[in-house]
């Protein structure tokens, strides 16, 4: 039986790839800092999989908390075989006008974090000779788009590296890159999305489907939605200077700055 452990799994893509995950058999470890919703959500999956869900409360901005999960990920008893990492958070404004104790949160969060959580799995699976790490990214990780667009392009090249390094060992790894979905991130991050037309916006379980095809068939990227397929080509092939404007103006500083 397969054990996947889903970072940020009490809503949004984490709890979609909770349920995608339980409907293929799967026994899960889900971690969040919400211990009340982790259950809710665990008692749902129980109830409609029957498959085994284990709720590991933690902050993984906390040293400590985020030990725990590490020691959980190395358990040779219980071995996780897929691990997700996806927890992550935005930011509603650029760069230079958000605290600097923020954006080390969020750096934190989107790359020490699941540096350290793959550090304390991949012996386990590399040792095993199976398994999977899943890196969520995002397609604002494609071009110039603020500190928050720069940590996920780390997250896809880091993916994309560590597929080689373990390709060898059976060991595969995904970067999933989705573009605007339908989560409670955008919301959280204090961002304006009004003026999206809803042809942009991608639905967590079809991203979440996606991604588990094409971790089956060994991709190393998974990109939903043929206009984020295209916009994903398309950007490689333009000036980055010339994008980095465009998208500089997408960027606005907070109202009174």
């Amino acid at each position: 039986m397969t054990t996947v452990l889903i970072t940020g799994a009490s809503a949004g893509l984490g709890a979609a790839f909770a349920r995608g995950f339980a409907a293929k058999g799967c026994d899960l470890v889900l971690v969040a800092r919400d211990k009340a919703r982790l259950e809710s959500v665990a008692g749902e999956l129980r109830g409609t999989f029957g498959v085994s869900v284990e709720v590991l409360p933690a902050d993984l901005l906390d040293p400590v908390a985020r030990e725990a999960v590490e020691v959980r990920l190395a358990e040779a008893g219980r071995p996780v075989d897929v691990l997700v990492n996806n927890a992550g958070f935005g930011l509603p404004a650029p760069f230079p006008y958000s605290p600097v104790e923020d954006e080390e949160r969020m750096l934190d969060l989107l790359v020490r974090v699941p540096l350290r959580l793959t550090h304390a799995v991949v012996p386990g699976l590399r040792e095993r000779g199976r398994g999977a790490v899943l890196n969520v990214a995002s397609v604002a990780g494609l071009l110039p788009t603020g500190t928050y667009g720069a940590a996920k392009a780390w997250v896809t090249a880091f993916s994309e590296s560590l597929r080689v390094d373990l390709e060898p060992y059976g060991v595969r790894v995904l970067a999933v890159v989705p573009g605007f979905t339908r989560t409670e991130f955008q919301e959280r991050a204090g961002m304006d999305v009004s003026a999206l037309r809803d042809a942009v916006w991608l639905e967590a379980d079809a991203v979440v489907a996606r991604a588990l095809r094409d971790l089956a068939l060994r991709r190393p990227l998974s990109i939903t939605g043929w206009r984020y397929r295209v916009y994903a080509q398309a950007v490689r092939h333009l000036p980055r200077n010339l994008v980095a404007r465009r998208m500089a103006r997408t960027r606005r500083p907070p109202a009174g700055v």
